[in-house]
Order: C-alpha cells, then structure tokens, then sequence
C-alpha cells in the first residue's frame, strides 16, 4: 500500500528516523520544519509515540528523543539480523573449545558495535556486552577491520595530529602509532590488545570479509591477561582465525591476498 493512503503511519515513520539521526534531541518545530508536516500533525504523532514508548519529551528544552521502545526494537533487530545468526553457532562452537568470552562485532564509524556475546559457565565481568559500542583502535576487533580499510579511510576516521581516545594507559595514541599497528596485524592476520579496554583483560580477534574481500565483521575471544602465556594466546587465535574464517565463507566472501602473509 503506498504510504499515501496512510499519512499517519507515513508521518510517524519519519518522524521516527528524522530523530534517529540526530544526536541530540530535537523541537517539534525543527520536525514540522524538516519534514514539512504541520506542527499541529507533528504534536498528534508524537503524543502517540509517546504513548508507546518511542518517543521521550524533555520538557527542560522542549525537545524530544528516542524512547525505550525504539532501543527495544534496535535490539530486536541486532537479535535477529542474519549476520548475528550465521556467527551465533561459531561463537557458541569457539567459547565451547577456548572456554573464554567470544565476541561478533562490527565497526560503526569510528567504533567497534558488538553484536553478539557468547560466554562460558564462569566468566570474567566484561564490559563488551550486545549493543555496547568501544573505540575501534582500542578493540582487537576493531583493530583487525581497520587493517583492512583503504588507507584513505583511516585518514577520515583518524585526522593526522589529533591524539586518540584512551582507557587506560596504553594502546596508539596517534594516528602513525595506528597504522604501523595494523600493518603490523594485517600481515600477522589477526589483532590482539591488553589492557587497552580493560586492565587486566586482554583479547585476540580475526576478520570476516564479503564477497568483495572487504571486512564485514570480526570474531574475537577475550581472557584475564594473567591466564595465557604467548604461545597459548597464538593458539586460541588460531581458533579465533578459524571461526572468521568460516563465518566468511558462510557469506560467501574471500579473504583479501595479502591477510595473513607471514
């Protein structure tokens, strides 16, 4: 049915994505204005939205934001997305054999997005949990897809002389300490970071890629520092790569030439 015959819905739709854009909430006046729907029309469809929990009205600053409802069903959607459900059973097959914390996550602009969470019966308290969003150089995950971006790419996302965000006291700092990081990565075929997110807790983690060979995603397994020496880390990331490495042709993808020369 064309969204003609149903103005209401039609309006309140992208009502809806004219607020998921922005980051900050907004006035029924600026909505009216962008969308060109009366202000009168504006404040029916919101009252409604607001009775269902998809839109929140701060009324210090007139304005309004997503609600809870709207998040519920974001979540819905990483739940149910196919990328979560082709890696869920490679997850579930990894943190069985490795006995540690697997992650599926995705970049989100300058962020590593982690889509799905698999955890053995005792596990470590993490901070990675499904929805929550890292600075991607940080994150070995992010890490092993930011290797594989074009280097114009990371020139955007990483301007030259502007210092990167930081946890705790460690991980690159700038853009060059970056990029010799992930050349470094890219050859070896897969990332790894200690302490960058959280002291103590260190992860490993390999890249998926389509059917162009780019990185769609990353499979990482995440531990306690103390509990694996190097050569033991070198295994489970050999496991880590293996996961990747099916998730990848279960999206009928390739790996790029030269992932993983040495």
């Amino acid at each position: 049915m064309a969204s003609s015959q149903v103005p209401a819905v039609d309006g309140a739709l992208r009502l809806l994505r004219l607020l998921a854009s922005r980051a900050v909430p907004i006035s029924a006046a600026t909505m009216s204005r962008e969308l060109e729907i009366p202000r009168s029309s504006v404040y029916h469809l919101l009252t409604v939205l607001q009775q269902h929990g998809y839109v929140v009205h701060v009324p210090e600053g007139r304005v309004y934001g997503l609600g809870v409802a709207a998040f519920e069903m974001g979540s819905a959607y990483l739940r149910q997305e196919p990328l979560a459900r082709l890696a869920r059973p490679l997850l579930q097959r990894l943190t069985a054999v490795s006995r540690h914390t697997s992650h599926l996550g995705v970049l989100h602009g300058g962020e590593t997005l982690y889509l799905v969470k698999e955890q053995p019966g005792r596990a470590v308290t993490l901070v990675t949990d499904v929805g929550v969003r890292l600075p991607a150089h940080l994150t070995a995950s992010g890490r092993s897809m930011l290797a594989h971006q074009p280097a114009a790419q990371l020139r955007a996302m990483f301007p030259a002389g502007q210092p990167l965000v930081a946890r705790t006291d460690r991980g690159p700092t700038d853009r060059a300490q970056l990029e010799a990081l992930l050349h470094q990565e890219r050859r070896r075929g897969w990332s790894e970071e200690e302490g960058h997110v959280t002291e103590g807790v260190a992860s490993v983690a390999c890249c998926s890629f389509d059917h162009g060979a780019r990185p769609v995603a990353a499979i990482s397994a995440t531990f306690p520092s103390h509990r694996l020496d190097s050569p033991a880390r070198d295994g489970l990331a050999l496991l880590v790569q293996r996961a990747a490495d099916r998730l990848t042709q279960r999206l009928s993808g390739r790996r790029p030439d030269d992932a993983g020369e040495d």
